[in-house]
């Protein structure tokens, strides 16, 4: 296990990157085909900290599952099919599995089940989805009257319900209709679903009754189990975002990422890089399964300041750490606003990206849903923690590939929850080729 990380200044950078199943996706092939009535295979599936945890309490709640690698095999057990867990169920540091299973265990019918995970994922609010879950008549509470992991869920008969979601997240969408899904009911989400759509792409392709009117969803309960869906897991633009931005801020550097994701309610860095002025190239662009993939192809461009804001945010939100990067290398200033969100994250996003940001020698200032950077000053390498983020730890590395002198990254294992080859592809770009 990597615990630091020393990168140097790369003389140039070059190669062709498969980049890791993307772990939205990848987590929700494990949790709604275990709801399905078949036995699905999955590939290209992420095998990072994150969706292991998801597999795990999958297991522990009785649902096979097989896992090679990059292979997953689920034997489904339908909506209802779920078993009570012998133990406490332990989601590591993974939001995802967290928030989405205890959508799915609201509506498991007198199971009792208690999530947990690491000290990062305890601190973290859990209010967002337990207020909302509440509306739908789960039984459900924890820490700070629910706002804090452990949480503890009685499974119980919901009701059919219309709810306004005040903020665009997925996890809080996924959630409801998740929990609506397990219990049976009928559900209506509208104000802020804009968040990312994967769950609505796959229930969709499962056979459920689902449908988006001008941003208004409304789920019906299927007349039948879920249908098994076998797929191969797109790229993850998250972890694509690096590479662009490495290739675009590195003077001498031209990357391609094969076969990533292209959902809308991803592309925001894509888009924020094209408006900033990144010399990017989309090639093969196609369909796998309900999601456009496409090869990105980028290349050593001449970056400008922009003003990150509003509707782009829900699409970026992950990004925006090494976004942060690709403004500091970038010719004038850089504002980012709206993006409170930050401060829920694996650490509080804007202290900790500011932080690291000043150290290296960029000028910025830290908002509060938000930071003002002002760029165009070389870095210098520096001692840097990732905090246990694994976002921040690759962040620092793509930093440090045009950094003058050495940087060190602490706790640089944490690349593990999302990006296990992080490491090794980083020495495979930077050799002399």
């Amino acid at each position: 296990m990597v615990h630091r990380q020393t990168i140097v200044p790369a003389a140039r950078l070059r190669g062709i990157i498969e980049v890791p199943g993307d772990k939205s996706i990848s987590h929700r092939a494990v949790l709604l085909n275990a709801l399905a009535a078949g036995t699905p295979q999955n590939s290209h599936f992420l095998a990072g900290a994150d969706c292991l945890s998801t597999i795990a309490c999958m297991q522990a709640l009785g649902v096979s599952i097989t896992q090679h690698g990059e292979h997953v095999r689920v034997v489904g057990h339908g909506l209802r099919g779920l078993h009570e867990a012998g133990d406490i169920l332990d989601c590591g540091n993974s939001g995802t599995t967290l928030r989405l299973l205890a959508g799915i265990l609201t509506g498991q019918i007198g199971r009792f089940s208690v999530l947990t995970g690491d000290g990062s994922l305890r601190s973290r609010p859990q209010r967002r989805i337990v207020e909302p879950l509440r509306a739908l008549g789960a039984q459900i509470d924890g820490r700070d009257n629910g706002d804090r992991a452990p949480l503890a869920i009685r499974g119980a008969q919901l009701n059919e319900a219309a709810y306004t979601l005040p903020i665009a997240s997925a996890q809080v969408k996924s959630a409801l209709l998740l929990a609506a899904l397990s219990s049976g009911v009928a559900i209506t989400l509208d104000g802020r679903t804009d968040g990312r759509d994967h769950t609505e792409r796959m229930l969709i392709a499962m056979g459920v009754p689902l449908t988006n009117d001008g941003g208004t969803i409304r789920l019906e309960p299927p007349g039948a189990d879920l249908q098994p869906l076998s797929l191969r897991v797109p790229g993850d633009p998250s972890s694509a975002t690096f590479w662009w931005v490495a290739a675009a801020i590195h003077p001498d550097a031209e990357l391609t990422t094969t076969g990533v994701g292209l959902n809308p309610s991803r592309s925001g860095a894509l888009d924020t890089l094209r408006m900033m002025g990144a010399d990017l190239e989309i090639r093969n662009q196609r369909l796998e399964g309900s999601e456009p993939v496409a090869d990105v192809t980028v290349r050593s461009s001449q970056l400008r300041g922009v003003v990150i804001e509003g509707a782009i945010i829900p699409r970026l939100i992950d990004e925006l750490p090494v976004l942060a990067v690709a403004a500091a290398c970038a010719a004038g200033d850089t504002l980012i606003r709206d993006a409170q969100e930050l401060r829920a994250k694996e650490t509080d996003r804007i202290t900790t990206v500011t932080d690291g940001l000043q150290a290296l020698g960029v000028e910025v200032e830290p908002t509060a849903d938000g930071m003002g950077i002002s760029g165009g000053r070389r870095m210098h390498g520096v001692p840097l923690s990732s905090h246990g983020d694994h976002r921040l730890a690759m962040a620092w590395a793509i930093a440090g590939l045009v950094a003058e002198g050495y940087t060190s990254i602490d706790d640089a294992a944490a690349v593990d929850v999302s990006y296990p080859g992080f490491w090794e592809t980083i020495t495979r770009i930077t050799a002399d080729n």
